[in-house]
């Protein structure tokens, strides 16, 4: 029978080595109650006989599980209301090494708990499975280059709590896609995690979260992903690379990142009432019937808001997989209500490729910067420009006459750094846009019929929401 290994030199250790372990598979509960094991053979037993409701526990400790053996889900069938729970007594209390960690097949509704993960291969949830449950997970796998760390293909999977941290090599932390090759897992949630430090030094392949591939762009998935903190990520210039369509990405932080959110492929996606703060690259946009609308972005060194351009007008689906990589023009875009200020560029275009944007509505957005051009598009077919206010020493660049105009937006910085517009900012209720409906702004207040200039509405009491903070994420938080 295999033990469990601690680090006994410690305080920790000792205290952990007096825990109670259960001795065998007798000692292990029903369906109806808690199951205690305290090695991977007790563990994979429990696992054998869990039905809907199970709860097994395993005790604290390092765990190393061999390269023929993963600790195997196959064919368990919790329910919404009852599944299959397999957590660590404390979260981060059990460590587990090796090649692989567990391995799911035909299951649903297993709920995954308080590991730490050091394995040294991909964490597969893979398409035959649905409502897998990552929570409260410390990630911190081998530093090998080209490994994905976590890869969802499963429908209504949930991802929530858990911190990803220390990667310097090619691969991404999460990554979400679907069966075969153009298919998108669908509904997946990821909320509440922390996303730190990589370090990866190339150009390209070191995103946080890559939603979907190129192959996949056409493919709606209906993924949500929110309030998830992302601190010092710079293996890739998009932190969150949508690569499907149909998403929402919203209440997200970055911070001191190089990467921004990115919609690389695919159409309607929604991004709204994220905070990009003191990082390089903002959001950058290419396809179609996109809504980008309430997010914040100040002190990039880098262009904040990039409208592209495309290397085709619109992706197909009977294109070749190398045409897929391409660029899709944008088309039939809103970018409304957003606060840009102190940005080494503002909002910028692309020329380098043949197709340029149309038929998009850029209005109620906040330009303030000191340098540079605050709008410097190229070229541009059936834009609307209305109700945007600019300010600072930048040149106001090539916006149309009437699509803005310049004043002091008398902006206050608040506690958490952000800066607002005061009680007598022109900001307020100088909204022009009616349709469609933004009904709140990005900390939570609501936009009521006459809305406000940029991404916050005034209002005399706090917000409800600002930039996340580390204890607002991550397996420790609410």
């Amino acid at each position: 029978m295999q033990r469990r290994t601690f680090l006994l030199g410690t305080a920790t250790g000792a205290a952990l080595a007096a825990l109670p372990v259960a001795a065998g598979p007798a000692s292990a509960a029903t369906a109806a109650g808690p199951a205690t094991v305290g090695s991977l053979d007790e563990l994979q037993a429990a696992i054998d006989r869990a039905r809907p409701g199970q709860r097994i526990v395993v005790a604290d400790g390092a765990y190393t599980v061999p390269p023929d053996r993963p600790l195997t889900i196959r064919g368990k069938r919790g329910t919404r209301h009852a599944p299959v729970t397999i957590c660590a007594r404390t979260p981060g209390g059990v460590v587990l090494d090796g090649a692989q960690s567990f391995v799911l097949e035909g299951s649903r509704h297993v709920t995954l708990s308080g590991f730490s993960f050091r394995q040294s291969s991909t964490l597969d949830i893979p398409p035959d499975c649905a409502h897998i449950r990552l929570t409260r997970n410390d990630f911190h796998l081998a530093d090998v280059a080209g490994l994905h760390w976590v890869m969802v293909r499963a429908d209504d999977s949930v991802v929530d709590h858990n911190h990803f941290h220390g990667k310097t090599t090619l691969g991404v932390y999460l990554g979400i896609e679907g069966a075969g090759e153009r298919e998108m897992a669908q509904r997946v949630h990821v909320y509440r995690n922390h996303f730190s430090d990589h370090s990866f030094p190339g150009d390209n392949g070191g995103e946080p979260i890559r939603l979907g591939v190129s192959p996949r762009a056409l493919s709606d998935a209906g993924a949500v992903v929110e309030y998830n903190l992302f601190e010092r990520c710079d293996g890739d210039p998009e932190a969150i690379s949508v690569k499907s369509s149909g998403n929402t990405v919203r209440h997200n932080t970055v911070r001191d990142s190089l990467g921004g959110i990115v919609l690389r492929h695919g159409n309607r996606n929604r991004v709204d009432g994220n905070y990009l703060i003191g990082g390089k690259e903002g959001v950058r946009i290419y396809g179609d019937d996109h809504v980008v609308v309430n997010n914040y972005l100040a002190g990039l060194s880098g262009r904040a808001l990039v409208i592209g351009s495309g290397s085709t007008r619109d992706h197909g689906p009977d294109e070749t997989p190398a045409a897929r990589r391409g660029n899709d023009a944008p088309d039939r875009l809103l970018v409304a209500y957003n606060t840009l200020v102190n940005n080494q560029g503002t909002l910028s275009g692309e020329s380098h490729r043949p197709h340029e944007p149309r038929d998009v509505t850029v209005a109620d957005n906040l330009f303030v910067a000191d340098a540079g051009q605050l709008v410097e598009m190229a070229n541009t077919v059936r834009f609307t420009w209305s109700g945007n206010l600019l300010w600072g020493a930048a040149a106001d660049g090539n916006m149309p006459a009437g699509g803005g105009v310049r004043k002091d937006p008398k902006l206050v910085k608040g506690r958490d750094g952000v800066l607002r517009p005061a009680a007598d900012s022109p900001a307020v209720n100088a909204g022009t846009l009616r349709r469609p409906r933004v009904t709140h702004d990005i900390d939570g207040r609501p936009r009521g019929r006459t809305r406000d200039v940029g991404a916050h509405e005034y209002a005399r009491w706090a917000p409800r929401r600002g930039p996340l903070t580390p204890a607002d994420v991550g397996p420790q938080a609410r």
